[in-house]
């Protein structure tokens, strides 16, 4: 399926970075893990580092690894500065380019890109933290059914579902109160449905997973993301084949849009006659409960197999 360039781990220094700063420094941590066990199965020589601790960049310049394995997740691990400090130091890594992060990374200018590549997405507005804004203006386009949200933040902290403008207002304080730009976007029901793509210059989409949240989750929020049995995964998701390709056609175009490399995994609604995009993840969790080894699992690539083909991803983008 995949033509990139097998390696031989044991000839391959790995230096997998993990924790962080961001608000889901746990769930990294619990990637890290998982992912750190894998490739040391596969047989790579793997060296744990927590970029939370800034010793990190002198330890990668003593290490000199063959490859950084990225298991971080949000801001400072997924939005570029790592990917820059990587490129600055000369080692590959796994996951998209400086550029690719950043802009899947704000929510803002992945929506401006998917609208000019003709990939269909609700309705948004950007909120800058340092300006005013008019209330009166963001429901007059967005109506009173809305979501808010950061616009450089992950696995839906900061989220809110807001069904009128006295909650909009509301929403959109605590967002700039907790120090993020603002997305606010017009609400859109539907089938929840991910899709990740693997690949760099020919990426494959992987099957469409449908997600049902379990218990008091109403949407596919950070608790049915990450705690046991927050939610069920679907695979393949109960679409029409119609539905379906729509569902990886637009995945892969929002891969190749934002450039990225490697791997992404794109979140879609699907209603009853459109498919909306929502945002596209360019370091998706790996932890027992994620959606990509799910989905990999469908299509025959074990845990290690996946963990080992991302490295293999990040040496050809680099060799390129």
């Amino acid at each position: 399926m995949f033509s990139v360039k097998k390696c031989d781990p044991s000839n391959i220094k790995v230096a997998l970075l993990k924790g962080g700063n961001s608000g889901e420094r746990e769930i990294s941590l619990k990637s890290g893990a998982a992912c750190s066990k894998a490739l040391k199965e596969v047989g790579f020589e793997v060296i744990d580092l927590d970029t939370k601790n800034p010793e990190f960049i002198e330890n990668l310049i003593d290490l000199k690894p063959d490859v950084c394995f990225l298991a971080l997740h949000g801001k400072y691990g997924e939005d570029g500065c790592v990917q820059g400090v990587c490129e600055m130091l000369g080692i590959p890594y796994t996951g998209s380019n400086v550029l690719g992060s950043a802009v899947a990374m704000d929510k803002a200018v992945a929506k401006i890109l998917y609208e000019k590549a003709g990939l269909s997405t609700p309705k948004g507005l950007r909120i800058n933290r340092a300006e005013n804004f008019d209330i009166d203006k963001i429901v007059k386009v967005l109506g009173e059914h809305v979501v808010v949200k950061p616009t450089n933040e992950g696995s839906t902290l900061g989220l809110h579902m807001c069904e009128t403008k006295q909650e909009i207002e509301v929403a959109i304080n605590q967002v700039i109160a907790d120090g993020f730009d603002v997305i606010a976007e017009e609400y859109v029901s539907g089938i929840e449905t991910t899709v990740a793509v693997l690949g760099n210059d020919d990426p494959v989409a992987l099957p469409v997973i449908e997600i049902v949240p379990q218990g008091d989750s109403t949407f596919y929020d950070f608790t049915a993301k990450y705690a046991a049995g927050g939610s069920k995964h679907i695979i393949p998701a109960r679409l029409s084949e119609e539905q379906t390709k729509t569902c990886q056609d637009l995945a892969m175009g929002a891969h190749k849009v934002l450039g990225c490399q490697g791997v992404s995994r794109t979140d879609i609604i699907v209603g009853e006659s459109k498919c909306w995009i929502l945002e596209t993840n360019t370091l998706p969790g790996m932890t027992e409960t994620s959606l990509l080894p799910d989905a990999a699992s469908k299509i025959g690539i074990s845990f290690n197999e996946l963990c080992k083909l991302l490295v293999e991803f990040a040496l050809e983008a680099h060799s390129k």
